[in-house]
């Protein structure tokens, strides 16, 4: 956790940025609830998850701990009244349908679920997400909806790569984000960079950036 920790800071100086402006959402997919509680006593306090059934038993597990928990998979439309009552956040929203059903789910007693738009940026036929040209009037729609907040835009881009070609993939989503604050969206947050792309990411304005391997060890199987 600290390494991870040292490497964001070091890639915040690098850029000019304060390193606490950059969360670390700690990727708790496969592993454990005693896994996540030991990386809470290390000072972690937001967790992703992709697996809606595992998530919930995780939640419950750990409900005596004061958690984040963000879902960070891909949506199925019969799992969103589930994610809309039990996560903080969602960051892989790409498609107005989905985003309806989160907001007719969310309880009223809740605090409005904060929510991150998932960009496909190079089309990647295996990848969910919005087109480019799709995100703004998904944003459009998705901030008028009730118990939603529109927080910001989320991407995966395509593994590897030198520096330089990491910075690109990122930079395109950074000015995605520009693009729709020019425009008065307000938004804040920058869902990206994992363990292997994290400095590239940092250095194009990531403000959330996700990681498993490099806190958990390789991924068990789901």
């Amino acid at each position: 956790m600290q390494v991870v920790r040292e490497r964001i800071a070091a890639a915040a100086r690098a850029a000019g940025r304060e390193p606490g402006d950059i969360a670390l959402l700690a990727v708790s997919k496969t592993f454990a609830a005693n896994a996540v509680r030991a990386a809470h006593a290390a000072g972690q306090r937001d967790f992703g998850e992709n697996y809606v059934q595992e998530a919930m038993e995780k939640i419950a597990a750990l409900s005596d701990l004061p958690l984040c928990w963000h879902f960070i998979g891909p949506i199925q439309r019969n799992k969103t009244r589930a994610i809309a009552e039990h996560f903080d956040w969602v960051h892989s929203v790409d498609r107005v349908k989905i985003a309806q059903r989160l907001a007719e789910s969310r309880p009223a007693g809740r605090e409005l679920l904060d929510v991150c738009l998932q960009v496909n940026l190079s089309g990647e036929q295996s990848k969910s997400g919005v087109t480019p040209e799709g995100v703004r009037p998904l944003a459009e729609a998705v901030r008028t909806l009730p118990r939603l907040r529109l927080r910001g835009l989320m991407a995966i881009p395509e593994p590897g790569g030198d520096l330089s070609l990491q910075r690109r993939r990122f930079a395109g989503l950074r000015l995605l984000l520009e693009q729709l604050n020019t425009a008065g969206f307000g938004l804040d947050t920058l869902s990206m960079g994992m363990s292997q792309d994290l400095e590239a990411a940092v250095l194009e304005g990531a403000t959330i950036v996700r990681v498993g391997t490099a806190i958990f060890g390789e991924r068990k199987q789901a």
